[in-house]
């Protein structure tokens, strides 16, 4: 009987989930300062969108951190369906800041739900310049990723300096926080709470709503908190080693 209610419960969840990241507008540009782990939930966001039977495309425009690019997923991506678009220069060993211009077409086709990985700060933000004229605002969601427990972004003040910074350079209005407060393999879930105890004092100063509240979801062997702002996301480890 428990283990019916429980593969309910998670029934109700994915479907929920689901119903959540259609409803998200059509152009989602997701960043982040360094650490807050916002290509992770790029891919993963992806991937829960195609598993939707949408017609994904995810652009690696972070010209920035070299660690952690979507592109290196570019096979297990293009096996679920998602249309890659990253360098504009093909190669394994190659880190170049140039970027294709077939990023313009996914946000020109509205057949596609494009996803932008967008580099964290003032710099990365600049390759919206090409991408920008031909936006539709109002089919722009812009998600800031946060890891509270980074330096930058580790109190109301940081998070709201960073947004401000990242909203200049840009040229657009975050339209959600997305919590992904985290210690790698040793996050719990009062990693979430304590990212949820910063977030929520940064809307209450700003007005932005936290939109989701990502975590890996092998990591979590007690249960998630309840009353946390915004829609659980679970996510699996796409970027992480083994080893990291």
């Amino acid at each position: 009987m428990l283990n019916t209610m429980l593969i309910e419960k998670e029934r109700i969840q994915r479907i929920n989930e689901n119903k959540r990241i259609i409803d998200d507008k059509r152009i989602r540009i997701i960043t982040g300062h360094y650490g807050s782990g916002k290509t992770e939930f790029a891919v993963n966001y992806a991937m829960k969108l195609a598993g939707n039977n949408r017609k994904v495309a995810i652009a690696d425009l972070d010209i920035v951190n070299v660690y952690f690019r979507s592109r290196e997923k570019k096979k297990e991506l293009e096996k679920a369906g998602i249309l890659v678009i990253s360098s504009s220069i093909e190669g394994d060993g190659l880190d170049v800041p140039a970027v294709s211009a077939a990023m313009t077409m996914p946000a020109r086709d509205h057949s596609f739900d494009y996803i932008v990985d967008l580099g964290g700060n003032d710099v990365g933000t600049k390759v919206l310049g090409r991408l920008k004229p031909i936006l539709d605002h109002a089919e722009v969601d812009f998600f800031m990723v946060v890891n509270a427990y980074r330096p930058d972004t580790s109190t109301p003040e940081g998070i709201i300096e960073q947004m401000e910074k990242l909203e200049f350079s840009s040229g657009l209005k975050v339209t959600g926080f997305i919590n992904n407060t985290n210690l790698i393999r040793e996050t719990t879930p009062q990693c979430l709470l304590d990212g949820d105890r910063v977030l929520r004092e940064v809307t209450k100063q700003t007005g932005i709503p936290v939109r989701y509240v990502s975590y890996v979801e092998e990591l979590m062997t007690e249960e998630i908190p309840q009353g946390l702002s915004g829609e659980l996301f679970p996510m699996k480890f796409y970027m992480r080693k083994t080893w990291m």
